[in-house]
């Protein structure tokens, strides 16, 4: 227990031999441990493969002050917890926690342990955590899985708490108190044991679920494959069997009909009516409500008219409807026969709430000690539920001969309850192996003559091992959604595994239950990539959804804008009932903050690893980053695919990291990985010369299958965007891994372009009044570089001796976001002053943390310094608002210029070019003139202005 090996930078359960903090060092320990952040991550992350939540906590002067130097901790934390005793840590074998113990081990360390021995007194087996140090003396990352995301918040606060009064006595701090607190909450927060059974019958198959409330409404499976269930009642379960199996009387008229023994019954409206009805059926009676469970109002045996008169009352209070049913009572044992999918697949016998006697102890006495057993709880938590003395629990002991506080006979049988139902404290004797087959045959065409998927039949007779035909009998009822645990759980007999016939009538043997996921991430280029691939994808005739920073899109529309590259979009296009695969954008981020939004991936494709981001989210290298980067890898099953850049180490390192097998894509045919995998008989791809240009080739071991010319691909610009030419190889090598055919990859690819609507903010290009502008969310250093390389090959003349596409000045907007270190920001405009003649500084509106001007203060730093070397930049300036920067840059714009505008928002932009396509004047203002007769410009713009009512135009295809 607790240390995986998965990550950090110094593990912290073996101590130096001396450690100080810079300021000093405290004399006497005191109780300084506090939480500073908490993260938690739902799926695989950055430090666990599992669920897992991780507390920064500070120390404080405990830094100074491992367990070992505290007097009395060590003793006082197993008395109250004797548990974390036998936890492994690191060491493999029971109790090596207990030696880190009294080695001496940092308080963080100590707060993992505990909260993970807190939450298995609560009742969920957990067992994987570490402690990591932050790099800051006195902080830690502290982490630890969890089975209940509630439970283990919980925990890990009271797990703090716990160290602090161990350190120093908190006289306001009762633990036992709040440790029953925390038992208490996870007794609510988990769910019944039927919803668990059926969950771990799916986590068996390999099913993936997703709670959708607090309670028990779970989606099994994803996207288009996807059922649901609440507690026992399915997705496939009739609307109209429920109503008919609430309505006694109907079911009791239905099953009458079709030769099923029922007993006689009729419905009453008043207790007068009921007594008459009570001596028309005949005595003994059982009355009930006309639409009551649980068995709640339900009173059995009656023989007189006032006990007609009582059991009314109590009926009517319990039924809906305002009427209760009066039936002639049967004589005989209560069993539930279970039917699943139309066939029999247990059988209980229920015996109502009662108590043995011992000759000792009184009846109140012995409620109490049945009460201890621990399968017993409240309400369905547990196997069994607690027997509670209620007024009627005291009234039918009475009619037995017995008061609370009498002491039965010995090896007497005190009953507590009519009912044998299990809500109400009953017991639960297995039968399954003893009912007779025409007895099944009766429970299995009640359930098809009621409609149900799973019924609970409720069958009285004096031996199930007969047939009720010829011992007399009958089915009194017929339940929608009933209770598994008296089935999987029984008190006496064999448990029956009832789950499995209901996995198997959803998810039928060789029925999918999950969706193909593939994701993206890197520094660069993750949109534009995922964009490409759920193209191709859409193309194939598949229903794609798609989440990236400009939203998440379904089948090529948007269900929602924004940044929507993290964990909770995920989930959202997991839920989506007319997704059939999903193409998932994956941000550093996300995945520092929550973690996956799922539990494993097809096919993860990692693009690059740059040093944008550092210093961010705990992340202080590039190593680091990659290791972020990375998760997606780990998440690839041993029948998935990683997708890597073979031309940068990082990525293409973490083939180690897969599960399964690796596609390198390369822009070098002679890299060393592509032809290392050719040699051994798996794929690759990447590019080759021709007589014609550059192909795209697909290898497999000797095979070579050419795919496409780079020129012809529109996301190119004729092969000149080389980021697209590395973003199209990443593509066709990801849908080649999803099980795209070669005519579908190329098809996909000669249609995909960079248009707004199609690529909003992603290397959009513009002419407008005789110069190019293009649009792009570039915003580090080597993404402005890539953007510079694109201009510099617009540049160059086009096949043909044709002139370039610029003959003129490169003017550029710029920023970058405020969280950067102040390096990479004036990086950023060393790099921007080697590429551009006139450069517009600009910021972003959320400066994230910085003072205005600060961020575009260092960016002028850096090309002015770039500019004393000598670099291209011969003019620079600063216009902080993003429209004023743009439209000032236009202006400057001339006859074979470009303006290259690096946006935040890509849309104000976007309306500016409309308006100056339109006749606009200086700064973009409108002219007056409606523009019907402008024709300068080519297509594209003109496009732009054919949409310009169109108020929000991300609302177009996307894909």
């Amino acid at each position: 227990m607790s240390d995986d090996g998965r990550r950090g930078d110094r593990r912290t359960d073996r101590l130096p031999r001396r450690r100080r903090r810079a300021q000093g060092v405290a004399t006497a320990p005191q109780p300084t441990l506090r939480i500073v952040d908490t993260r938690v991550y739902r799926g695989p992350n950055y430090w666990s493969y599992d669920p897992a939540i991780k507390l920064v906590v500070d120390l404080g002067v405990l830094e100074d002050f491992p367990s070992n130097r505290i007097p009395g901790f060590v003793d006082g934390l197993l008395s109250l917890l004797p548990g974390v005793a036998e936890h492994s840590c690191s060491t493999g074998k029971p109790g090596g926690f207990e030696k880190r113990l009294r080695q001496g081990t940092w308080l963080g360390h100590v707060a993992e342990h505990i909260a993970l021995q807190l939450q298995r007194e609560a009742g969920t087996e957990v067992g994987r955590g570490k402690t990591r140090s932050t790099g800051e003396p006195g902080r830690y990352h502290v982490v630890y899985s969890y089975a209940e995301e509630s439970v283990g918040l919980a925990a890990g606060r009271l797990a703090v708490r716990l160290v602090n009064h161990l350190v120093e006595a908190d006289t306001a701090f009762d633990f036992l108190a709040e440790l029953e607190d925390l038992i208490r909450l996870a007794e609510r927060s988990a769910f019944g044991p039927s919803t668990q059974a059926i969950l771990d019958e799916a986590t068996l198959r390999d099913i993936p679920y997703i709670r959708l409330n607090e309670q028990s409404l779970i989606q099994l499976g994803h996207g288009r494959h996807q059922k649901r269930i609440r507690a026992t009642m399915t997705s496939q379960t009739s609307s109209l069997g429920v109503d008919i199996a609430s309505d006694k009387k109907l079911t009791n008229r239905l099953l009458a009909a079709t030769g099923i023994p029922v007993p006689r019954s009729e419905i009453a409206r008043g207790e007068e009516e009921a007594v008459k009805v009570a001596n028309v059926i005949g005595f003994p009676v059982a009355v009930k409500p006309l639409d009551g469970n649980h068995g709640r109002g339900v009173a059995l045996n009656l023989a007189d008219d006032a006990a007609v008169r009582a059991a009314y009352r109590s009926a009517r209070r319990e039924s809906r409807r305002g009427a209760v049913v009066v039936e002639r009572y049967l004589i005989g044992n209560d069993y539930r026969c279970l039917v699943i999918d139309g066939a029999l697949r247990a059988v209980a016998q229920r015996v109502p709430a009662h108590v043995k006697a011992d000759g000792q102890h009184t009846l109140r006495e012995l409620v109490a000690i049945t009460n201890t057993d621990p399968r017993r709880g409240i309400g369905h938590e547990k196997v069994l539920t607690r027997i509670t003395l209620d007024e009627g629990a005291m009234a039918y002991a009475a009619e037995q001969g017995f008061g609370l506080d009498d002491v039965p006979p010995r090896r007497a049988r005190v009953f507590l309850r009519r009912t044998g139902n299990m809500s109400t404290g009953g017991i639960s004797i297995d039968r399954t192996e003893e009912i007779h087959p025409d007895n099944a045959e009766i429970a299995e065409l009640a359930a098809r003559v009621v409609g149900l998927d799973i019924a609970g039949i409720d069958l009285i007779c004096p031996d199930v091992s007969r047939p009720v035909r010829e011992t007399g009998g009958g089915i009194v009822e017929v339940n929608a959604a009933p209770g598994f645990r008296m089935h999987t759980h029984p008190t006496e007999g064999e448990p029956q595994y009832v789950a499995k016939p209901v996995i198997d009538m959803l998810f039928p043997p060789g029925t999918p239950s999950r969706i193909p996921i593939v994701a993206v991430t890197g520094s660069n280029g993750k949109t534009t990539t995922a964009r490409m691939i759920a193209h191709v994808l859409k193309g194939m005739g598949h229903k794609v959804g798609m989440t990236s920073t400009d939203g998440i899109f379904v089948d090529g529309r948007t269900v929602r804008r924004g940044d929507m590259s993290g964990p909770r979009s995920a989930s959202m296009v997991l839920q989506n009932p007319s997704v059939d695969v999903a193409v998932f954008e994956v941000a550093r981020g996300g995945i520092l903050r929550e973690g996956l939004g799922y539990q494993r991936n097809d096919v993860a494709v990692v693009l690059n690893v740059t040093g944008d981001h550092l210093g961010l989210g705990g992340i202080h290298s590039i190593r680091q980053l990659a290791g972020v980067k990375q998760v997606v890898v780990e998440a690839v099953p041993r029948y998935g695919t990683a997708v890597l850049n073979a031309d940068e180490p990082l990525v293409a390192g973490m083939a180690r990291a897969s599960s399964g097998s690796v596609i390198y894509f390369s822009m070098d045919p002679d890299n060393e990985h592509v032809k290392r995998a050719a040699a051994r008989g798996r794929r690759a791809v990447t590019l080759e010369q021709g007589g014609n240009g550059e192909m795209i080739v697909l290898r497999q071991g000797r095979k070579s299958m050419p795919l496409v010319w780079t020129h012809l691909l529109p996301s190119t610009f004729e092969g000149r965007a080389r980021m697209n030419v590395q973003n199209a190889l990443a593509a066709a090598a990801a849908a080649w891994a999803a099980g795209a055919h070669l005519h579908d990859i190329r098809q996909g690819l000669r249609t995909f372009s960079t248009s707004y609507f199609m690529a909003p903010g992603r290397l959009n290009m513009f002419e407008v009044d005789g110069y190019r502008v293009v649009i792009d969310y570039a915003h580090n250093p080597p993404a402005l570089a890539a953007l510079g390389e694109f201009v510099e090959r617009l540049s160059e003349p086009a096949p043909g001796g044709r002139r370039g596409l610029v003959t003129g000045h490169r003017i550029a907007v710029i920023a970058t976001a405020g969280d950067r270190r102040d390096e990479d920001v004036r990086e950023l405009g060393r790099v921007a002053a080697g590429h551009f003649d006139t450069i517009v500084i600009r910021e972003d509106a959320n400066p994230r943390g910085r003072r205005p001007g600060e961020t575009a203060g260092l960016i002028e730093e850096g090309v002015r310094g770039a500019m004393r070397d000598g670099a291209r930049c011969k003019t620079v300036e600063t216009r902080l608002e993003e429209i004023d920067a743009a439209r000032h840059a236009l202006d400057l714009a001339d006859d074979g210029d470009i303006v290259v505008v690096c946006v935040d928002h890509a849309n104000d932009v976007w309306l500016e070019l409309q308006r100056r396509q339109h006749g606009g004047g200086g700064n973009g203002g409108p002219s007056g003139d409606d523009g019907a007769g402008d024709e300068g410009g080519p297509r594209a713009v003109t496009e732009l202005g054919e949409l310009a009512e169109l108020e929000e135009p991300f609302a177009a295809e996307v894909f």
